[in-house]
């Protein structure tokens, strides 16, 4: 009876018909986000998330590069250095315009569709910036091009990861029975190591390549089908939390719940990209481009692209 007594008392205090499981972590998470925002932590996820691209580049053009061009085929050469670098290009200026973009900043403090996200977003804390209604496209394609990209460099290097990840072990079993046959003979140096240091090198920065490109592909890779899925359905993640209440809340009368700002998973995408015309999809999306979203954040005009207006009804 204690323990039943006290549980009613903690839910009496605690309970809230809003709380469910992704509330109860981003709670989790406050400390996370009152960390950012009095630390320099974003700065300092910037400056690492340079350094480990600039690594992964440097690897690539000292190491690969030289035995692609040695090894390889005219045509696999041209789709590794055309791939490689339009790949490149496209991280670099989506992440430089998701820094420097400003995401919008509503009038006054109220639900709008201005304020995309929270301050901090999973991924606003590496780009030292919030993830607003201005900036949403160059944070998601970032995103998808450097999981693009760490895919591309795991799945090239995975010979070549092998091989290294054996020359490796092969090192260090060579190296041990040099220093057993060191320790029972007299030497007046130091026997020469068996690998130079620059195939040590080579073969640890294949390695290091392959289990960071791997490992971001696979983090940033969640992230982004989960950002892909919320453009999917034409919401935001704030939204995301207050449709599915909504959702259940009209299930519940026989209602069906409509989101106002989707106009269909196609027409949805071709909003987020500024897919206007045909030509769009390759001067807006697969080349770099700077151009702004629909709208402005706080008015919602029927976007060019979207072909018949919807009924804006939250219920039906």
């Amino acid at each position: 009876q204690l323990w039943h007594y006290g549980r009613l008392c903690l839910r009496s205090l605690l309970y809230n018909s809003f709380t469910n499981s992704d509330v109860v972590l981003d709670s989790l998470f406050e400390p996370v986000y009152w960390l950012v925002d009095h630390v320099p932590f974003p700065q300092v996820f910037v400056a690492l998330v340079i350094g480990l691209t600039s690594s992964i580049v440097a690897i690539v053009y000292i190491c690969l590069l030289p035995l692609i061009l040695q090894t390889y085929t005219p045509a696999w050469i041209c789709w590794h250095l055309t791939y490689g670098h339009w790949n490149l290009i496209m991280i670099v200026f989506h992440y430089y315009k998701a820094i420097t973009t400003s995401p919008g900043h509503p009038p006054q403090v109220r639900t709008t569709r201005h304020q995309r996200y929270r301050p901090l977003t999973p991924g606003a804390a590496w780009l030292n910036n919030c993830v607003g209604h201005y900036n949403h496209r160059y944070f998601f394609s970032f995103c998808l091009f450097m999981t693009m990209g760490c895919i591309y460099c795991s799945i090239s290097a995975w010979d070549m990861f092998r091989d290294a990840y054996a020359a490796i072990e092969r090192m260090k079993l060579l190296e041990k029975d040099r220093l057993q046959v060191a320790a029972n003979q007299t030497y007046y140096q130091t026997p020469p190591p068996t690998f130079s240091f620059r195939q040590r090198a080579f073969h640890k920065s294949v390695v290091y390549l392959w289990v960071l490109c791997s490992s971001v592909a696979l983090a940033l890779g969640a992230l982004t089908l989960w950002h892909a899925a919320l453009i999917t359905r034409g919401e935001t993640s704030i939204e995301r939390h207050i449709n599915k209440k909504e959702r259940q809340r009209l299930q519940k009368k026989g209602k069906v719940f409509r989101n106002p700002y989707s106009y269909g998973s196609w027409d949805n995408w071709k909003v987020f990209l500024g897919v206007d015309v045909p030509r769009h999809w390759l001067t807006r999306v697969l080349l770099p481009s700077p151009h702004p979203p629909h709208g402005t954040g706080l008015s919602w005009e029927l976007p060019p692209c979207v072909r018949e207006q919807r009924v804006p009804l939250l219920a039906i």
